[in-house]
């Protein structure tokens, strides 16, 4: 564990328990502009999930996180929060009251940030209404966990976009205690760096890594473009979608069917990098 200024704050607490709840240097590297988020954003999470596996990266959505509302879809940098199993010495070690990491990590939020909150189980609560009314003051982006929520009805009235598990009554603090703001965390079986772009809808969430934000942009769009055109062509002649099908983004052959659809459509190997030998990544 890093310490942070969350360390620093809390002279009074032996350094190597303070130092668990500190801020790590974590974040990423590289920082993805408000106009690659746009554009990440207009894109489905199947659509990018497509665009990772062909590079060959993680399956990248986070299980079981799904929208706690069907008008809710987010996109934005990510926000982390780690939380631990409880245990009497983490509850009185942790820095109190506003200092907690949750409290660190909310303050971090804006309208372009998602707060992803890894739980220690499915059916935990990471929060309710009191907590989370802090978040829509901060006009946060989105919530997304691999836990449950509380007080649905409140934090859908709160207006901002949630992915969780599942709803619950339960206390979160019988069962596990904030642990770190803004470190690596593990959350539905996937990694999240702080900064990574949070992409939400009815499919569920997704996770792509800042450092490879354009690549993934760039593969994606162009299968989303493709996509249309092949939709297109078996609207207006219905047949078995097979003579276009399946293709992998930088490996559609020259001769093939396909290729020779998006030709009518000015998509060719000399402007596009979805077929075969053109592959930038």
């Amino acid at each position: 564990m890093f310490r942070s200024l969350t360390a620093v704050r809390s002279l009074s607490r032996p350094a190597v328990l303070r130092a668990g709840f500190a801020t790590g240097p974590s974040a990423s590297a590289t920082t993805i502009s408000d106009e690659m988020l746009e554009k990440l954003g207009g894109l489905s999470t199947q659509a990018l999930v497509d665009g990772l596996w062909v590079m060959g990266w993680p399956c990248a959505q986070i299980t079981g996180s799904r929208p706690l509302h069907p008008s809710h879809k987010t996109c934005g940098r990510a926000v982390t929060l780690n939380f631990v199993p409880a245990r009497p010495d983490i509850a009185m070690d942790k820095p109190p009251a506003g200092e907690s990491p949750e409290y660190e990590a909310f303050e971090l939020c804006g309208p372009k940030d998602v707060l992803v909150m890894s739980s220690v189980g499915p059916w935990e609560s990471v929060g309710g209404d009191i907590k989370f009314l802090r978040l829509m003051q901060r006009q946060i982006g989105g919530l997304v966990t691999d836990g449950s929520v509380r007080d649905t009805d409140e934090i859908i009235n709160y207006g901002f976009p949630t992915f969780c598990h599942s709803t619950t009554a339960k206390q979160g603090p019988a069962s596990m205690q904030p642990w770190e703001a803004q470190g690596v965390i593990s959350c539905g079986g996937v990694v999240v760096r702080p900064g990574d772009a949070i992409i939400g809808d009815q499919d569920g969430v997704v996770v792509v890594p800042a450092a490879k934000a354009e690549t993934v942009y760039n593969i994606a769009h162009g299968r989303e473009v493709i996509e249309d055109i092949v939709k297109e062509e078996l609207t207006k002649n219905p047949g078995p979608p097979g003579k276009f099908y399946p293709f992998m983004s930088g490996k559609i052959k020259h001769d093939s069917p396909l290729a020779k659809l998006l030709a009518t459509k000015g998509i060719t190997p000399e402007n596009s990098n979805q077929f075969e030998g053109t592959a930038d990544w």
